[in-house]
């Protein structure tokens, strides 16, 4: 990692300019071009120094629902669990937490409706008793983490 690509990741992290060319003025702004921006962007996600890279949506706003789950998955069974959970679109991501819930996930689905079904659905599909932690308040937290 260089200097050009700790600026863009830190300047990432603030978010994209409103404008009709983004790229283009970011570019401006980190005294590079549009191409090279981007290239540096897509070689950080595959080499696994970026996860992710996208919009974040408020999917209560958009009339969806969403919710945080967990199971108790033996380690034996942790890795074939998550890929199963994984497959599944409703399922944003999943990860390992060191705790007797192990697993936590997030799900969103078009209705509240659909977050059941699911979550029955991933208990059949799995065998194992799942832990269903819906959001009860928003709390905003601008994180930035400087390269």
């Amino acid at each position: 990692m260089d200097d050009l690509d700790r600026r863009l990741i830190n300047r990432l992290q603030l978010g994209l300019p409103l404008v009709r060319h983004p790229w283009q003025a970011l570019a401006a702004e980190l005294e590079s071009s549009s191409t090279e921006l981007l290239d540096r962007l897509h070689e950080l996600l595959e080499d696994g120094m970026l996860t992710r890279f996208g919009p974040m949506f408020d999917i209560e706003r958009l009339g969806g629902a969403f919710t945080l789950a967990a199971l108790a998955v033996p380690e034996e069974r942790f890795e074939d669990v998550a890929e199963q959970l994984q497959a599944l679109p409703e399922v944003a991501h999943n990860y390992r937490r060191e705790h007797v819930w192990n697993m936590w996930f997030v799900l969103g689905c078009p209705t509240e409706q659909g977050i059941a079904q699911t979550l029955q659905h991933i208990e059949t599909l799995i065998g194992l008793p799942l832990l269903n932690l819906p959001k009860e308040e928003t709390y905003h937290v601008g994180l930035y983490f400087p390269v």
